[in-house]
Formats: C-alpha cells, sequence, structure tokens
C-alpha cells in the first residue's frame, strides 16, 4: 500500500519518568498519548502502536486515502499546536521541559496482520517505515521537533495544504543509496513570523550545497 507514516517520541522522556512515581507517570502518559492519539484518528489516521511515549501511526490503509499525505502533515502541525496549549500543564506535572519530535514519510509498505500464529497485530513493514522512524531522530540534530520528507511534502501540497516547508537538508540515511531531502512544515503564520530568519537560511543552504562553506556560515 501506498502510505504516509508518522513516529514520534516525547524529548527527554527518559529524564522525566525518573523524576515521577508510576502513577504520576501513567497518568501523565495517558493524558498526553489522548490529546495526540484523537487529532491522528480525526485525520483519518491508523493508530499503529504505541512504544512507552512514542506513537506509531499510518495514514490510507485499512481503508485508502487519496489524500494520504496532506493529512499525514496537517495532523502533525495540530499534533504541536495541540501539545503547545497543553505544556504549561504538562511541564508543571513533568517537572521538565515537555517536547514531541516528529518523523513522517509517504511511500509503499506492506500492510497487514503481522507477528507469530498465536498472537499477530494490524501493522506495517518496509523501507519507507524505516525512514520515517529515522527522521524523527534526525530532529535532533537539526533543532527542530517536526520533519518530514520530500514525499510527504509533494503529496501534502499536491492535495492544497496551505503549510509552508522550510527545506532543511539533504541527509544521509543508513539503508539508503541516495541523499534523501528533508523539510520542517509550519503554518503560514509561523513562516510569517519566521520570514527573514528562514529566508537566510534557505540562501545558506544554497551556498552549503555548492561548497561555499565559509559564505554559508556568514
Amino acid at each position: 500500500r501506498h502510505i504516509s507514516i508518522f513516529f514520534s517520541d516525547v524529548q527527554g522522556f527518559t529524564s522525566i519518568s525518573e523524576g515521577l512515581s508510576p502513577e504520576e507517570l501513567t497518568s501523565l502518559l495517558n493524558d498526553y498519548l489522548s490529546q495526540m492519539t484523537d487529532i491522528l484518528l480525526e485525520s483519518g489516521g491508523t493508530i499503529d502502536k504505541y512504544e512507552g511515549d512514542a506513537i506509531i501511526a499510518f495514514w490510507s490503509a485499512p481503508v485508502e486515502l487519496p489524500d494520504h499525505g496532506r493529512r499525514a502533515v496537517e495532523a502533525m502541525i495540530r499534533c504541536q499546536e495541540k501539545l503547545s496549549e497543553l505544556r504549561p500543564e504538562l511541564e508543571q506535572r513533568a517537572g521538565r521541559p515537555f517536547y514531541m519530535r516528529v518523523g513522517i514519510n509517504t511511500g509503499d509498505a506492506v500492510v497487514g496482520n503481522m507477528g507469530s500464529s498465536s498472537r499477530f497485530d494490524y501493522t506495517m513493514l518496509g523501507d519507507s517505515v524505516n525512514l520515517a522512524a529515522r527522521l524523527e531522530g534526525l530532529n535532533k540534530q537539526f533543532g527542530t521537533y517536526s520533519m518530514c520528507s520530500a514525499a510527504s511534502k509533494e503529496e501534502a501540497q499536491e492535495f492544497g495544504t496551505e503549510l509552508c516547508f522550510r527545506e532543511l537538508a539533504r541527509v544521509a540515511v543508513v539503508g539508503k543509496k541516495e541523499a534523501v531531502t528533508v523539510f520542517e512544515p509550519m503554518t503560514a503564520t509561523e513562516y510569517a513570523g519566521r520570514k527573514a530568519i528562514l529566508e537566510a537560511f534557505s540562501q545558506a543552504l544554497q551556498l552549503f550545497y555548492h561548497g561555499k562553506f565559509q559564505e554559508a556560515l556568514v
């Protein structure tokens, strides 16, 4: 199936968990996951699984959604906006900053019931899934919290999303022979507020691509 894939993770969750009792941690995590899950389901997404604080989801299976790229990227932005609203309360309960990193990719994957003969899950498998997971982690290197591949950006724009995208880099990813171009999605309002620095970043990035490293630094 051609799907869009979502991986999220809470920044510094190990440190958060060490400072809370099991009951406090469970309550905090359930409240956070519930808010994010509601947005993902409302957008037509399918929850694959939860892995501690991580959420794994995808769009266009089992029900096919032609605009799954747009739905995935817009859901990511909505999740980040909702988390911004919740952050003061969550940080008070967690005793630490509470941020979420998200990676999204669009591509082909095998989707279906997988596992053993006695127990299995409806899940996804493939190179596109692995890339989405790696993009989530790549946010650390760029100081970002939302990242998507060029494939997700193109499919989102094909169906008329009003979001803006900052090209971050061409990155080498384990298992990929060619570099992957990655983007930071954001609302038009956020883009307008950061326009000067984003345009400067774009100019520096082009200089970097052409090997003009000193000029890029300036």
